[in-house]
């Protein structure tokens, strides 16, 4: 009786998920903004993939799942050496589906640090487990370019989410060879490649018994890559399991044992939860809330940055605009490529010269007029900001 489930005139072609991205909507008992045009919310509803799927908003989707941050990395890399670097390393492990998994490869004009994209988010996790590894064999006389200690270090998003809780039922007493993303996955490097199935599997079973276990091997030699991942049936043996077994000494090597999957936890059971939608639509939570970096939504069209002129004069008008409210280093509007339409395209993203500027220009800017169209501001991180990781 109260049409909770109709939708309001105007809405009919909106959907939920775009709704909620747009951020006009408050949460349940948050107070309510005036009733807003459907007119107003053209650059949501146009998009160019027409609608904003259930699927393409689950965590494993999220591109935050198929990133990593890389420090310390070598003065002679490019980004091409980088994507290079890391196709060498994974292609031909028996755990990683296809050829040359590593799609993209960035590093920050300041060379503090780079960022790679994987296809599958269980790329990156694999990817994680040469942290430490020298990227050149010329690092030594090189130098690392900005940090004192050798080799890579390799980091996922502050904003990666990770993964549920695989609930999918086990024969018991079967040990499963494939180990999904989880938060109770665990990843096993420096085993020493004499070190087959059966040995390592006396080894973690010690602790209790195994959910899944698999060892990294080269696909055409059947060689161990001395990597390994598993997963304990009981959660509660994970923690004892990863705390007794980091470090210890296996031959002439030190095991090196880590949780796989660490990130912003999701509610038990929820596919999708609020902390979780609210990180993918480009907001923070309270602890990466504040930052330099702005992204203002629903302000331009991808038609109209194609204009020359008209895309010059909405880059000024910007840069005017928000320059009222503290210095801004730089604006960087993505554009449309020919035909192709670029990731970020419809977006504006504003780097500020401090984060009180930024702050300032959140309040003021967010909910005005731009062209008609209502202005919805977020935060943005930095480190995508200087790597132009839409």
């Amino acid at each position: 009786m109260t049409q909770w489930d109709i939708k309001p005139v105007g809405y009919e072609n909106v959907t939920a998920e775009q709704a909620k991205l747009s951020g006009m909507f408050p949460l349940p008992g948050a107070p309510r903004q005036q009733v807003m045009d459907p007119t107003k919310l053209q650059a949501f509803m146009n998009q160019p993939d027409q609608a904003a799927s259930a699927a393409a908003l689950k965590p494993s989707n999220a591109r935050q799942s198929k990133r990593l941050f890389i420090y310390n990395i070598p003065k002679s890399a490019t980004d091409e050496s980088l994507v290079e670097f890391f196709n060498l390393q994974l292609n031909g492990m028996n755990v990683i589906q296809g050829h040359d998994p590593c799609l993209s490869g960035m590093i920050s004009k300041d060379r503090h640090y780079g960022m790679v994209e994987f296809r599958q988010p269980e790329d990156a996790t694999v990817a994680l487990v040469f942290d430490g590894t020298d990227m050149e064999a010329s690092d030594e006389s090189n130098g690392a370019a900005n940090g004192s200690s050798k080799g890579l270090k390799i980091k996922r998003p502050q904003d990666y989410i990770a993964p549920g809780i695989d609930d999918s039922e086990q024969m018991e007493g079967l040990i499963s060879n494939s180990v999904k993303d989880s938060p109770n996955k665990i990843s096993i490097s420096h085993v020493p490649v004499y070190i087959d199935e059966a040995q390592l599997t006396d080894l973690l079973t010690a602790f209790g018994a195994l959910k899944g276990l698999v060892l990294v091997k080269d696909t055409s030699t059947e060689q161990s890559r001395g990597i390994a991942f598993c997963e304990y049936a009981d959660p509660a043996t994970t923690t004892i399991a990863v705390e007794s077994l980091n470090g210890m000494t296996l031959g002439a090597e030190k095991l090196r044992v880590q949780l796989a999957s660490v990130g912003v936890q999701q509610v038990t059971g929820v596919e999708m939860s609020v902390n979780a939608m609210s990180l993918m639509a480009g907001t923070r939570s309270d602890d990466l809330r504040e930052g330099r970096v702005l992204q203002l939504l629903n302000m331009v069209t991808a038609d109209e940055l194609m204009d020359n002129d008209e895309y010059l004069e909405i880059m000024e008008d910007v840069k005017e605009e928000c320059g009222k409210f503290g210095g801004v280093e730089d604006v960087k509007i993505p554009r449309p490529t020919g035909t192709r339409l670029n990731p970020g395209v419809g977006k504006i993203f504003v780097k500020f010269e401090t984060m009180e500027a930024a702050g300032k220009a959140l309040t003021s800017l967010a909910g005005r007029k731009f062209a008609d169209r209502t202005v919805v501001v977020t935060y943005f991180g930095e480190e995508y900001f200087d790597v132009n990781a839409w």
